[in-house]
């Protein structure tokens, strides 16, 4: 008897399949494949996330901190759109597999790292979840006490700044808890409000520096082509790095896309449009307050402390507003999965946000914002050097091992075709220690340097090509003669 159906592209379970696996120890109902209704986000749904992931404070200080590291406007904008454009890829590609069968993240990685080896890529991506919720939390904490300084004595109650941060900890937890169906809904309200927003900023920037002029005339810093790139290439691995979070748990959303087109469309226009966008913003009024101020800040709180009170309480209303849609989105969904994937019988999705928001207390993000040298080349230049491998090996597996096959039932199976050894593909983990030792010992060997600057693409590519090389046989790949075999054609085509 067949256990899953495809139609129109998509993949869901028969009712057989779904009664074998309801009493897996590896199943739960935010863990299980998506029906054919939940399939119900549009285009536009899919823009509507991206543009409200992406206008956020660290864009802005992401885009700002460039400035502050001696490129001009266009060459900081020219990077940040270069590295969005790049890490689209890998989220294009990991995308076809969430919208297709409907299963989220840690479901995903099961099939590449096995059953109980899918707690290894998990948990390295939820960990950085939990640190960028935390980052996101400290920026709009901040916003928030600075709004309190300027409307009242806030500034004499004893750590008036941590008390800020952990109330708006709390309301980022409790948005967080409410579930992934109140995210696709905060966020149709609110990209278009931070749209309307963006452009204000952009506004007043333009209006205070006097015009588009002394705005962006500031000239590089860099006196050679060769001074430039010392600075580019970290720079445009930390700008890859910025969304390659997304990269690797973008099915945690795109099971729930209406079509592959819906999702395609939608994040292709919106992804580098909208960092492009704020981008600029951030990158224009660092170059204003360089006018205005005599110094480039890339630090929104100590910018909104220079406006009168009424401005600060609609900045900080802007602050929250981006803060959540992008945290309740980017940066608890993942480990909140990873954390429930733990133990799927006992931990739910609102445990799993909870706990997402304690581990982000303890990697204490107000040192992490210390300086901008901690946050791009410290925080998203190591980061970004342990997820290029992973992305690697789930895009060779999907794309070149697997061929877009999958069997969805095996996947919640302990002793199932995707348990390998023990439950962990060691072909795996030796194809992601590689990607990983290889660019960190580059580091650390002269003239080898460029290989760690940009660790992520070389990470991606090393570990691609050895995990297509050692799986090129592996007994776990289905025919295409066994998937027809469990799966029924809901539509006389060939699988997408």
């Amino acid at each position: 008897m067949k256990s899953q159906t495809e139609e129109g592209g998509i993949v869901t379970l028969t009712r057989a399949g779904e009664q074998q696996i309801q009493n897996s120890p590896l199943y739960n109902e935010g863990l299980r494949p998506t029906t054919r209704e939940e399939h119900n986000w549009t285009a536009y749904n899919f823009a509507s996330l991206w543009v409200g992931m992406s206008i956020c404070l660290p864009t802005f200080s992401l885009a700002a901190g460039l400035i502050t590291l001696g490129m001009n406007w266009w060459q900081a904008i020219f990077t940040i759109v270069l590295g969005n454009c790049i890490v689209l890829i890998p989220i294009l590609l990991n995308s076809h597999a969430g919208t297709k069968f409907g299963i989220p993240y840690p479901v995903f990685a099961r099939l590449w790292f096995g059953s109980k080896g899918a707690h290894i890529p998990s948990i390295a991506r939820g960990i950085i979840g939990a640190g960028w919720f935390g980052i996101n939390c400290w920026f709009g904490g901040a916003a928030i006490d600075t709004l309190l300084v300027a409307m009242s004595g806030w500034e004499h109650i004893p750590g008036h700044l941590a008390i800020a941060f952990l109330l708006f900890w709390a309301l980022n937890v409790w948005v967080a808890y409410r579930g992934p169906e109140a995210i696709r809904r905060l966020e149709f309200w609110a990209a278009p409000t931070l749209v309307v927003m963006g452009l204000a900023l952009l506004a007043w920037s333009l209006s205070a520096a006097g015009g588009w002029g002394p705005m962006l005339s500031a000239p590089s810093k860099f006196t050679s082509t060769s001074e430039f790139l010392q600075v580019f290439f970290p720079a445009l691995t930390g700008a890859i790095a910025f969304w390659s979070t997304l990269a690797l748990n973008i099915p945690d959303f795109c099971r729930y896309a209406r079509s592959h087109k819906a999702q395609i469309v939608g994040q292709s226009i919106a992804l580098p449009a909208a960092m492009g966008f704020f981008s600029f913003v951030g990158v224009a009024t660092a170059s204003a307050t360089l006018v205005i101020y005599g110094e480039a800040i890339w630090d929104p709180a100590v910018l909104l402390a220079k406006f009168s009170p009424f401005v600060i309480f609609l900045g900080t209303l802007g602050i929250i507003l981006a803060t959540l849609t992008t945290n309740v989105a980017a940066n608890v969904v993942a480990p909140a999965r990873t954390v429930e994937n733990i133990m799927p019988r006992r931990i739910t999705y609102g445990m799993g946000a909870i706990i997402t928001g304690l581990v982000a207390l303890v990697m204490q993000p107000w040192y992490l914002l210390e300086n901008f040298g901690n946050y791009i080349f410290g925080w998203l230049g190591t980061y970004g050097a342990l997820l290029g491998p992973i992305e690697g090996i789930a895009i060779a597996d999907y794309w070149l091992v697997r061929k877009r096959r999958i069997h969805l039932t095996e996947l919640y199976k302990p002793d199932g075709r995707y348990s390998y050894s023990g439950g962990f593909n060691q072909k795996a983990i030796a194809a992601l220690l590689i990607g990983i030792v290889v660019p960190t010992a580059c580091k650390f060997i002269p003239g080898l340097s460029f290989v760690w600057d940009n660790a992520w693409t070389f990470g991606l590519f090393l570990s691609l090509a050895l995990y297509t090389w050692l799986m090129r046989v592996d007994s776990s790949t289905l025919s295409e003669s066994e998937y027809r075999a469990v799966t029924n054609s809901g539509q006389k085509k060939k699988a997408s």
